[in-house]
């Protein structure tokens, strides 16, 4: 069904993926299943710091060029500069960064898409008690098979609205919004304050679509490793534009995020990325991204990846439809690795029995459905696997 776009047989690069072995694994959107090299890349960074001295000269200089170095692997996935990259802990924390930074005034609006994450929603409604803002819910999900969600969105906007709240590939059924179209959108609406910036929770689109966050104008750009990157848990990032870095201040703040002067005391921000991190950090999490990160540019580059992601999401939609009782929310292929389907009155029953059998998705509240996430590495036979026994099932 598909060709082999990579460098490397698939079916050979997959061995460097322990937990792919004796299961069928369609939860990369939840969490990617880490690479050999990468747990041992943890391991090693451990053990490295105990032999030197966890606090010394010498390894902490060493961690600090690790660090940035882990800037630069990341900002080249997103066709950035380090510069541009804060590492967080998840997406969550990176929004936080974002929505936390903005000096809010009472009557300021976000405008939020009606597909967010719990995290983010939480979020926007503790600042909009705090701070006297107003939440206006923009109407997505309906247009996910028709409509057009950039005219949506500008129909949505207000003079008062401030921040834009979006995601770039929905979690729940897979649509892929036009991002750059979003931004010029929202940068180009008159306002009498500030431009509306745009914060992107980019949970799914990192590590699964092919990227360049520059060429977008995206403001805010939220991430995490953990998923489609197959990164250890507990590593992510923001990305903040040139012209958003300016108007973004700390809400949390630490000695990662300043520079001092010679007594040792506070003195400035740092000019970057930097300027948004805190303190320690679980540092060997870190070797084991760059890790995962080199696995996957083993096996092919950016675009080879998404192409194979979508040609195999593309042959599970059109094998779906062969199952009586099975209806995908999209009524055309997916545009990315998130297959969203709906079996009626049965999806967490279902999952659960799916998991029994060694199968693992997942079901999503909202809409009512089962998510099946294709990565590169997910094999042809797997899928046709998993439309076998959901044949038997349903």
């Amino acid at each position: 069904m598909t060709s082999n776009l990579g460098k490397i047989p698939i079916e050979q690069h997959r061995k460097q993926f322990p937990g792919l072995a004796n299961k069928t694994y369609f939860n990369f959107g939840g969490q990617g299943t880490l690479p050999e090299s990468a747990l041992e890349a943890i391991a090693n960074t451990h053990r490295y710091i105990q032999e030197i001295g966890p606090f010394s000269e010498k390894i902490n200089n060493w961690l600090q060029a690790k660090t940035a170095l882990t800037r630069q692997i990341i900002a080249e996935e997103l066709g950035t500069t380090a510069n541009n990259i804060t590492l967080t802990e998840n997406v969550t924390a990176g929004c936080n960064i974002a929505l936390w930074g903005i000096d809010w005034q009472p009557g300021d609006s976000i405008l939020m898409s009606d597909c967010e994450h719990p995290g983010v929603i939480a979020a926007v409604t503790e600042i909009s008690r705090r701070f006297a803002v107003k939440i206006e819910i923009c109407p997505i999900l309906p247009t996910l098979n028709q409509g057009d969600p950039v005219a949506i969105i500008q129909q949505s906007l207000t003079p008062r609205t401030r921040l834009v709240v979006i995601s770039h590939l929905l979690w729940n059924t897979g649509q892929v919004l036009p991002l750059k179209e979003i931004v010029t959108v929202c940068h180009n609406y008159p306002t009498d304050k500030h431009p509306i910036q745009v914060l992107a929770d980019a949970a799914q689109s990192v590590g699964s679509l092919p990227l360049n966050l520059p060429e977008s104008g995206i403001d805010y750009y939220a991430f995490t490793g953990h998923k489609w990157l197959c990164g250890p848990a507990g590593v992510g990032g923001l990305y903040i534009s040139e012209a958003a870095f300016a108007t973004l201040y700390p809400t949390f703040i630490g000695w990662r995020g300043i520079d001092t002067d010679s007594q040792g005391q506070p003195e400035n921000w740092k000019d970057s990325g930097e300027k948004f991190e805190i303190a320690t950090s679980a540092y060997p999490e870190y070797a084991g991204l760059r890790e995962a990160i080199a696995v996957h540019r083993q096996w092919g580059d950016a675009q080879q990846r998404y192409q194979r992601i979508c040609q195999l999401s593309n042959y599970l939609w059109s094998s779906l439809q062969t199952i009586s009782g099975v209806e995908c929310l999209k009524t055309s292929p997916p545009e990315a690795g998130l297959v969203s389907f709906k079996v009626l009155g049965k999806s967490k029953s279902l999952v659960k029995t799916l998991e029994k059998k060694g199968f693992f998705l997942r079901t999503i509240a909202n809409p009512d459905c089962i998510r099946a996430c294709v990565h590169y590495l997910t094999l042809t036979e797997e899928i046709d696997n998993l439309v076998q026994l959901l044949s038997s099932l349903v």
